[in-house]
């Protein structure tokens, strides 16, 4: 379960960094409002997965994911550059973040 809690804290966190955007300095109240909630959903579903799961290991994660997504996002919402070395880069978190769950090992 702590996985899928990192998963989720992932999730909030791309929706936050993504909110930001919108938010545009939060002088949008919705969007700020929504971002900040996402914010404290991130936090909180970070610290439930880092229960089981060591903190570096899943601080790592959450934030991988969440450089991804919001990478993945600003390209395809926000016309941000799609160079293929930024990709590659992109390419590399995810193999990174690949292997610090495959290299996991429960206690």
């Amino acid at each position: 379960m702590a996985w899928i809690y990192i998963l989720i804290a992932s999730v909030f966190e791309i929706s936050w960094a993504v909110g930001l955007k919108y938010s545009e300095g939060f002088t949008h109240l919705k969007a700020s409002v929504f971002t900040v909630i996402a914010m404290i959903l991130s936090y909180i579903f970070l610290s439930l997965g880092a229960k089981n799961i060591p903190i570096g290991t899943a601080y790592a994660v959450w934030t991988g994911i969440g450089a991804v997504g919001t990478a993945v996002y600003g390209i395809l919402f926000f016309d941000e550059p799609r160079d293929l070395l930024r990709i590659a880069f992109i390419f590399l978190i995810v193999i990174g973040i690949i292997g610090l769950r495959l290299t996991y090992k429960t206690s």
